[in-house]
């Protein structure tokens, strides 16, 4: 047997070691103001984890930006009594967090990690919290309504699958009920929830009172509450957004619901500032008009035969004031809004829903041109009565000096009581649609002793369900 020449052996050992050295270049923390944490010597790139050691603490941060020879980077946890001159260690471990079929059932926080207490994760798919581009021209088109089992936005508003829709309501209003009886009712096959930096007791109270163990069966929650840290809230929002992608690129019919986009908003607000971004409007620095569209833009239709992914996000509209820059931007990114009056709410109308201020973009190419036409007389009957209510309220409207006021207000109890829906009550899409022609179409006698039936039962017209208590 020949000897092998050196020259040979020595080519042979350079293919079986790795001769790429990847130096790992430490920094030390020079400075800490607010949120924001300054190294120098880092060799890290943005959106890189690293580990700031000091003494016996350890703390994650992530990399938010650099300056000459500055790093900055956002803490991921609490931060407790750092001192000057801490070691900052980059992490090999990137921005891929955990997927697969293993998370469904299960509650999990930003980082991908069980929070339910059910044990440990066992996805074993990994992908980029930031999501793959699909090609505009490739996506399927929105043809076909998503029943979501509530009356007033299956007739009025219709949503079609794979739409992207925002809830724009104040405080209390009845957003995180209208959002929950969506969870329950809606037909689709798997639903992600994001509950990005809400109240915290709100997590639990979602999992038991509203989505129950065979909802929680074929969901998946997403929970960082308010107390996170932005960067962990921002997280989890991209995350509830990879998960959706997860299960759409299979084929599944997706639900997701994000409560809420405006805190998501308000996450990057947080960072972009610390970092030293200046605010444009009303506070909001320019990074938070970018963010928002590269999110939404994820959800909707695959490509043709694939899945899809139809999503509704919560807009906190403070002060009720629809112009709100978070609340302007996204309802120009969206395909319909949904806007939640707080008038009707402290009358107890429940969802209160305001159809006037409220539309659905991807209606007209899901419903038939009857149903089309019927749900505009409706909203012409309610917006009728709603511009004369004062006349009709003092005594100052005579009858019959117009026929269209006339109709609407012998329709508008029946309407106003289809409106209304129970929190516990579910009405399939036909169902709505038969329900609505029938008040529309119907002389006012007919239609207020036929055209209320939903479950079985007829509405009251004096009497209305007892209203679901707003969160």
């Amino acid at each position: 047997m020949s000897e092998q020449p050196l020259s040979d052996f020595i080519a042979d050992c350079e293919q079986r070691v790795d001769t790429e050295i990847h130096p790992i270049c430490q920094g030390r923390l020079t400075r800490m103001v607010g949120l924001t944490l300054e190294a120098v010597g880092l060799n890290a790139s943005v959106g890189q984890r690293c580990q700031v050691i000091d003494q016996q603490q350890v703390i994650e941060a992530e990399v938010v930006g650099f300056h000459d020879e500055k790093t900055f980077l956002m803490p991921i946890q609490a931060v407790h009594s750092l001192r000057p001159g801490a070691r900052v260690v980059p992490l090999e471990t990137g921005n891929d967090l955990v997927l697969g079929d293993e998370l469904l059932g299960r509650v999990v926080n930003g980082f991908g990690e069980a929070i339910d207490g059910k044990g440990e994760l066992r996805c074993r798919v990994q992908q980029s919290l930031n999501g793959s581009i699909i090609n505009p021209l490739h996506r399927a088109p929105i043809r076909q309504p998503l029943d979501v089992g509530i009356r007033a936005i299956n007739s009025l508003l219709t949503v079609g699958r794979g739409q992207r829709l925002g809830l724009f309501a104040g405080s209390g209003v009845g957003k995180s009920v209208l959002l929950g009886m969506m969870t329950k009712f809606t037909d689709a096959d798997i639903t992600i929830v994001g509950l990005i930096g809400e109240r915290g007791r709100e997590v639990k109270e979602f999992i038991e009172d509203i989505l129950g163990e065979d909802g929680l069966a074929r969901s998946v929650v997403v929970a960082s509450p308010a107390d996170d840290a932005p960067l962990l809230r921002l997280r989890a929002a991209q995350y509830t957004t990879a998960i959706a992608e997860y299960f759409r690129s299979q084929g599944k019919s997706v639900l997701l619901l994000m409560d809420s986009l405006t805190r998501y908003a308000q996450a990057q607000r947080e960072i972009a500032l610390a970092i030293g971004e200046p605010p444009v409007t009303k506070g909001y620095p320019p990074s938070v008009f970018a963010r928002i569209p590269q999110l939404v833009e994820r959800a909707g239709n695959a490509e043709v035969g694939g899945g899809s992914i139809t999503a509704f996000y919560t807009v906190l509209t403070e002060g009720d004031d629809q112009q709100d820059p978070v609340a302007d931007a996204s309802r120009a990114i969206l395909d319909g809004h949904f806007v939640l009056n707080r008038k009707l709410a402290e009358e107890g109308h429940y969802p209160a829903i305001d159809i006037e201020q409220s539309i659905s973009r991807a209606m007209p190419q899901v419903v038939s041109d009857e149903h089309l036409k019927t749900a505009q007389s409706a909203k012409q009957l309610w917006s009728t009565y709603a511009q004369n209510k004062d006349l009709i309220a003092i005594g100052a409207y005579t009858k019959g000096t117009n026929p269209e006021i006339d109709k609407a207000i012998s329709l508008y109890p029946t309407l106003r009581d289809f409106l209304r829906q129970g929190l516990r009550e579910q009405v399939p899409f036909k169902q709505s649609v038969q329900l609505l022609t029938g008040v529309v179409n119907s002389a006012p006698a007919a239609a207020a002793a036929g055209a209320g039936m939903a479950g079985g039962r007829p509405l009251r017209q004096n009497r209305p369900a007892a209203p679901a208590k707003p969160q």
